[in-house]
């Protein structure tokens, strides 16, 4: 397995705006060959920032970057520019192999 995460810092009051922008777009990561699950976390909010991390699992490492070069991705991330003032900076992403799973 193979685990994307991006770290959003958002703009504290604009939590809605911010996963409406989310829950709002056609996700086309069901059909991308390679795809596992993808959950949308929000954390603590500090120092007028609220921090949010999306994790994304895929079989292996070469089917996130198919993806990444993919019509798919280009249109998830067509509008990810024109959301000002909802976000403090760009999204960090964090990439991780799977050591050790343990399931129910």
């Amino acid at each position: 397995m193979y685990l994307t995460m991006n770290r959003f810092k958002v703009n504290a009051g604009q939590e809605a705006a911010f996963e409406k922008i989310w829950t709002g777009r056609e996700s086309h990561l069901p059909q991308v060959p390679g795809f596992v699950s993808f959950h949308l976390f929000k954390g603590p909010e500090a120092d007028g920032i609220r921090l949010y991390a999306s994790h994304t699992m895929w079989k292996d490492e070469q089917s996130f970057k198919d993806w990444t070069k993919s019509e798919a991705f280009r249109s998830a991330h067509s509008g990810a520019g024109g959301h000002q003032g909802v976000m403090a900076g760009h999204p960090q992403l964090e990439v991780f192999d799977s050591v050790q799973h343990i399931g129910a």
